[in-house]
């Protein structure tokens, strides 16, 4: 049974720092990509960041120049460090991955997904 478990997330005030992990268990992802979304209440889910195979990543401009996602392939295991957050960075924050060796940015391409993890950014 595969499982994406989230860790990492809480609460921050602005401009402060927190790093996300997403364990995979039940199967390799050798060759697929893997993302990050985030979903706030009341809005829809939204693409943060995600990283291919081979770990080229790309962000949205939300987020760029804050934000890294990186991968341990042999542990895998996902990660984002996020910096400077803001209070609208405020969402539960999900990782998921896909059978793709490209970037996809659109949640319903995505085949497997966490549970969520929330951070909250208080002003």
């Amino acid at each position: 049974q595969v499982q994406l478990v989230e860790s990492g997330g809480g609460l921050v005030q602005a401009g402060g720092s927190l790093r996300l992990a997403c364990a995979a268990s039940g199967r390799t992802f050798s060759g697929w990509s893997m993302g990050w979304f985030r979903q706030a209440p009341g809005k829809e889910r939204e693409f943060v960041a995600s990283i291919t195979w081979s770990a080229s990543p790309y962000y949205a401009d939300s987020v760029k120049g804050r934000f890294t996602i990186s991968r341990d392939n042999a542990k895998n295991t996902l990660y984002l460090q996020m910096n400077s957050l803001k209070p609208e960075d405020t969402a539960v924050y999900y990782c998921a991955a896909v059978r793709t060796f490209g970037i996809e940015t659109t949640p319903l391409a995505y085949d497997y997904w966490g549970q969520g993890t929330q951070v909250t950014v208080s002003s």
